[in-house]
């Protein structure tokens, strides 16, 4: 994804803290409450570092959607704020509740090769949304969202992708891979994912620790 370049995204996913958070049981009761099942598994994602703009290293945020809006993905994401974003100009989460509550009549004013992942958004306003460290955004998969510019002269954004599904357990694939992502140290690789191509995580970090939950979570073990 173009639009992620100089956003900050830090190809870290299988760190002690990363794992720390994703087991924290309040952030797991957050998605029991959304999927309405104790069985679920959390995503393998990364974390973001989002530096103040310096030049030769400008950008100017952005606005997409993970999925086609078209499928109707049944999914949530969520990002937590490990240090405060209530500063307008620091960067950090936006998005455009309008376009999500109007999308199936704003699309039939769209173009028919339009990119669905990338919506135009010129005629709408962005809202960042303002977390205190510690909060926990969870939002739709349908709301268009992005990262702001970090305007501000020396604050940082710095937040952790964490969301969580219905565990696939039947899935063995699925599930060993997981496993071999959380005990090696491997990244994810995709479209969206560059994956680790330091392999920092593989030479400087040891495999992380799992309370009970964090297996489950994870897959080691099934619920």
């Amino acid at each position: 994804m173009k639009e992620l370049v100089n956003t900050g995204m830090v190809e870290i996913y299988n760190h002690q803290f990363l794992w720390d958070n994703r087991s924290v049981q309040r952030v797991y009761d957050a998605f029991v409450d959304i999927w309405g099942t104790e069985k679920l598994w959390c995503t393998i994602d990364r974390a973001n570092l989002n530096m103040p703009i310096r030049p030769g290293f400008e950008y100017k945020g952005f606005i997409h959607w993970d999925y086609d809006p078209e499928t109707k993905p049944q999914n949530v994401q969520g990002v937590i704020a490990l240090a405060d974003q209530m500063d307008e100009n620091m960067g950090g989460f936006q998005c455009i509740p309008e376009l999500y509550r109007n999308y199936d009549t704003w699309k039939l004013t769209q173009p028919a090769d339009r990119d669905y992942f990338k919506p135009d958004v010129s005629s709408f306003e962005k809202v960042k949304v303002k977390l205190e460290a510690g909060d926990l955004l969870i939002f739709n998969s349908l709301e268009p969202h992005g990262i702001r510019p970090n305007n501000s002269k020396d604050k940082v954004r710095i937040a952790q992708y964490i969301s969580m599904m219905p565990a696939e357990e039947d899935n063995e694939t699925l599930r060993q891979w997981r496993i071999n992502s959380w005990q090696h140290r491997i990244a994810p690789e995709g479209y969206a994912f560059p994956g680790d191509p330091r392999k920092w995580e593989q030479t400087k970090y040891k495999t992380a620790e799992l309370t009970e939950l964090g297996k489950k979570l994870l897959g080691l073990e099934k619920w």
